[in-house]
Parts: structure tokens; sequence; C-alpha cells
């Protein structure tokens, strides 16, 4: 096995909040820029990044991403990129996470989990067939932990030819454009004759944007159509303010305060929040990450962990607890909020996020219960701030997703 695992040193920078750790914050290559435009600086995941923008606020940048023709642009350069080479990439990549990487045609991403021997899930993580190689983008919060878990699987299959290459914070920057008016801002950068219509929603490409390298890939975490934008992290600055300046949509920065409860309406989960390595994927309601029923992953089972949630037949095994969304209190229910059957008596669950969802002006909540209550319009009651209030098993995602799909 060929094990090169490049890691690029990080600029830091002391800032006055770190974590209780002591290490200095992170400040990504758009710090100048989010602070000319006003952003409220916060630490998130070892990084010092805008919650929000002066003279906009959270519901105003939630609100825009969702208008139609609008577009929002999030700094997402504390997420980490990987590549991945060797002739059995897609093999080794296999026993990490659950999803189906061989089965990839060029240019096509999924969503993944990556498991532990437990079942637990260690990330969620986004691939891609980028030809030569296999391209992965982890969560800035654990990518630290992921490359550990990788290179300590790496150990124990040495025969297998496969490289790890992590992309730097000095080396590779990550902006996310979200919003219907996304693709109209990147047609017109984009090299003449490249059909943005004929892109999918959950693929990527190599290519130019305004003349500089980028990989592209249409996807994003707020249930609406938009982009994660891959580039050199010198060029960061120029594309950022590109997308900014654009003609062809209204396009703000956004926040991570926006960012959280968009993804919150569109059901999508927050690692450490929603995900642990105590929850595998039957209980975190993602096992279709794995492929329908009777599918190679479910049936070959070659990734670590299987058998905690898998039967050998490939289907999933009787949980005790299901993650689940809630709708119908009238109080917003934060994280640990507990939950209790609908006479208010028997403690059946716990909230893992919860918020005011802006688009239908009433509180939203996803966590888990007991799967005795999981069905939709279970009726529940929730305790908030010392108070319990009703509320109910409800369905997500909580607004309509609107990813790109090719027209036939």
């Amino acid at each position: 096995m060929r094990v090169t695992v490049s890691i690029f040193k990080r600029t830091t920078t002391a800032v006055s909040r770190r974590f209780a750790s002591g290490e200095p914050l992170i400040r990504t290559a758009l710090y100048e820029l989010h602070k000319d435009l006003k952003g409220k600086m916060v630490p998130f995941a070892g990084y010092e990044l805008p919650v929000l923008y002066d003279g906009l606020g959270l519901k105003a940048e939630h609100v825009h991403c969702r208008t139609p023709g609008f577009a929002s642009l999030f700094d997402v350069s504390h997420m980490g990129q990987i590549k991945w080479y060797g002739a059995d990439r897609a093999a080794f990549i296999e026993k990490a996470v659950v999803g189906d990487v061989a089965g990839l045609g060029e240019g096509e991403a999924k969503l993944t989990l990556v498991v532990k021997d437990t079942g637990g899930i260690v990330d969620d993580a986004v691939l891609a067939n980028a030809g030569d190689h296999v391209y992965m983008v982890v969560n800035g919060a654990c990518k630290a932990k992921d490359m550990d878990h990788f290179k300590a699987l790496m150990a124990e299959n040495p025969s297998m030819d496969v490289t790890m290459e992590y992309m730097g914070d000095t080396e590779q920057a990550l902006v996310a454009l979200q919003g219907d008016g996304a693709k109209n801002v990147l047609d017109a950068l984009l090299p003449a004759g490249f059909d943005l219509e004929k892109m999918a929603f959950m693929t990527g490409v190599y290519t130019t944007l305004a003349g500089y390298d980028v990989r592209v890939t249409r996807c994003g975490y707020t249930g609406e159509d938009g982009f994660e934008i891959s580039m050199k992290e010198s060029d960061a600055l120029a594309i950022s303010k590109l997308l900014l300046e654009s003609t062809a949509a209204k396009v703000l920065p956004c926040g991570l305060g926006a960012r959280d409860s968009l993804r919150l309406e569109a059901g999508l989960c927050l690692y450490g929040n929603d995900l642990n390595e105590d929850i595998n994927p039957v209980e975190a309601a993602l096992v279709w990450t794995l492929g329908p029923p009777g599918s190679r992953r479910r049936l070959e089972q070659s990734f670590i962990g299987a058998s905690n949630f898998l039967t050998p037949e490939g289907k999933a095994k009787k949980m005790t607890k299901k993650r689940v969304g809630f709708l119908g209190h009238d109080k917003p229910a934060r994280e640990n909020s507990k939950i209790f059957d609908a006479a208010g008596e028997k403690e059946i669950g716990v909230i893992t996020s919860g918020s005011f969802s802006p688009c239908l002006g009433v509180p939203i909540a996803m966590g888990y219960v007991d799967v005795a209550h999981a069905k939709n319009d279970t009726e529940v009651v929730i305790e908030v701030r010392g108070k319990k209030v009703a509320s109910k098993v409800a369905k997500m995602p909580f607004v309509p997703s609107k990813y790109w799909r090719v027209p036939e």
C-alpha cells in the first residue's frame, strides 16, 4: 500500500475567543471580506466564521436564500477536502463508508456515511468520482478524526493501493452558492458552451470560473438548488467578490445562523447534534444512503460495522429509536429538550435540533424517539424551558426541496 497523507500547515491567527483547548482559531481566506461586509465573527469548528451580517440578520439572510431569483454565498472553507488516488481507491473507501463508490459514473457524487466497527456514524460526507481520483468533502469539526480513522484503516489493509491527500487550509478553499439564482450567476462566469441545465444535482466537474480553475459540484446544505465551488486558497477572495458582485442575480453573504435554520427546514442533519458515533444509519433514518433493498452494498456489506444494523439479507435491523421531525409546538424546542408521550408522563426521546422556521412562521425540530412513537402525526409533549408543550411527529423536509433534476 502507498500511504501518502499530505496535510498542509494551517495558517492560524490568535483571536480573543478560543475553544477550551486553547488552540488559536483559524481564519479563512475570506476573513477580511467578512469583516468588510460587517460579519459578526464567532468560533465554529476551530475557525472564526460569520454567524450573520450586520444590516441583514438571520431571518433576512434565510429568506433571501429561499427567494426565487436570488442567491446566497456561504464561506465553507472549514470543511475538509480530500483526494483519493490509487488503483484500489474505490474498494478501500467502500470499507469506510456505506455508499456505492465503485458504481459512481465519472462526475457523479453522493452523500454517504463514514462508519466505525460498532456501526456508529463517524461523519457524513459527500464524495464524487472525479476520474483519476475520488473527491471527498467531510465536516470541518470532524476532519482530523476522520483522517485518523482512515489512516488506521489503511494500516489494517497494507496491500491496497490507495493514497489519501488532504488539501489543507493554505491550499484549497470552498464556498457554497445557494438559491434559485445561483445557476444564473454561474452561467455568466462559466466557459462558453457549458450547459448548466444538463448538470444534475449531485454531479461535479473541474472547469474554470471567470478564468480561475475550480471544481463545481451541484449540491448544498439548504434544500435549494445550488453549488459548492472548490478553488485555490489564493483565488478565493477574487472569486467570491465576482459572485457577490454578479448582475445575473441578487447575491448576498450568508452566515452560520441562517445556514443552520435553512438545513433544518430541509430536514438535513448536523453532525454532533443529530448524528454521532453512538447513532447508526438505521436509527438516523439514513439507511437509504446504502442504496435500495437488494443493492450490492446491502448484500456484500464490505464496510466495517455493517452487522450492527443490517441483517445477513441486507435488511435494516429493528432499532429502539428513530430520528423524526416535529411540528405543532408553539415555542421553539432547543437541543436536549426532553420528549414525552402524549400524556406528558413517559420520557420517550430528546430533541437534537430545533429552531423557528422563518419560511413557515412556526417552530420546527428534529430528534430521536422510541420507535413506537415515531409514526407521523403521533402526538407528543416536549419540555421547553421547564414547561410541557404539545407537538406532533412530522414528515421531513419541512420545506419542499428544490434540487435540480435534468429535464427529460
